[in-house]
């Protein structure tokens, strides 16, 4: 007698989640092994932090893999793959989180460390990562696999200070969503991909930036909370919170110059980024 295909995308699955061992990804790597989760394919480039998580997640039943991958590189991320696959098997769920944040006017950005830096990270790697997973995930069709790609609001709308970081999450929600759309058309329905587009998030990764007008700063918990419900029940696109929404309607519809008149003086949008600090030693 054949079993039936599973319904929960989470419970016995194996999960990949990058930038791991810290705010979101920690959070991420949490709920998956709360929800049943049989495997954990943790990456991370803090190793002592990665075996911290590990050791506090250990259960019986639950399989976990600390991977200390440079995402930067496809050359890590496919050894980093490898590793995975041979200690946990192929991720039903990949979680591509991990990501960092230059807040500065674009002409103080360094070539290297900055601008390309920033696009190998927050950019390609999710595009490796991703493209290393998803033949096995196409094949298998027992039960059903999620793509969660965390982007940012910071990809729906321009920002003063956030050229090169706002560049990268554009491109990844470009990349996101016509990946869906793809997987649909190519009959691969059991596989569907979620992106999240927050605004500020308070990880430290935007340490200094200041909430727009009524777009609080969200925690950490709040925002991993809407992501992975989304993730759960395969919705194409989570933004949060709600003004996030609201601004790409308004600059949808209104002239430029009104916009940009709005954005600053009203929302202040375009202060937003005036304050930044980031988290010390990124």
């Amino acid at each position: 007698m054949t079993s039936p295909t599973p319904t929960d995308p989470v419970s016995g699955a194996t999960v990949l989640v990058t930038g791991a061992a810290r705010g979101m990804g920690e959070l991420y790597a949490r709920r998956a092994a709360a929800e049943g989760a049989a495997a954990l394919a943790l990456w991370d480039v803090d190793e002592p932090a990665l075996a911290a998580l590990a050791a506090a997640l250990e259960r019986p039943g639950l399989t976990i893999a600390t991977i200390a991958a440079d995402i930067s590189r496809l050359d890590g991320v496919r050894a980093g793959m490898a590793r995975t696959v041979a200690e946990v098997g192929s991720p039903d769920i990949l979680i591509n989180n991990a990501g960092v944040v230059r807040g500065a006017p674009f002409w103080e950005h360094t070539a290297e460390r900055d601008i390309e830096g920033t696009m190998r990270v927050n950019t390609l790697a999710p595009m490796w990562l991703t493209r290393e997973v998803l033949p096995a995930m196409m094949a298998d069709t027992a039960r059903p696999k999620r793509i969660l790609n965390v982007a940012s609001a910071a990809g729906t709308l321009a920002n003063p200070n956030m050229s090169v970081y706002a560049a990268s999450k554009w491109a990844m929600i470009g990349w996101s969503e016509s990946l869906r759309l793809e997987l649909v058309r190519g009959g691969a329905r059991h596989v569907a991909v979620t992106t999240f587009c927050p605004s500020y998030v308070s990880t430290g990764m935007f340490a200094g930036a200041r909430g727009p007008l009524l777009t609080p700063i969200m925690t950490p918990g709040r925002a991993v909370d809407a992501a992975w419900r989304g993730m759960r029940a395969g919705r194409a696109v989570v933004m949060k919170p709600w003004t996030v929404k609201l601004a790409m309607a308004l600059r949808g519809v209104l002239p430029t110059r009104a916009w940009d008149l709005i954005a600053d003086r009203v929302f202040h949008v375009y202060s937003s980024m005036d304050r930044f600090t980031g988290r010390p030693g990124r």
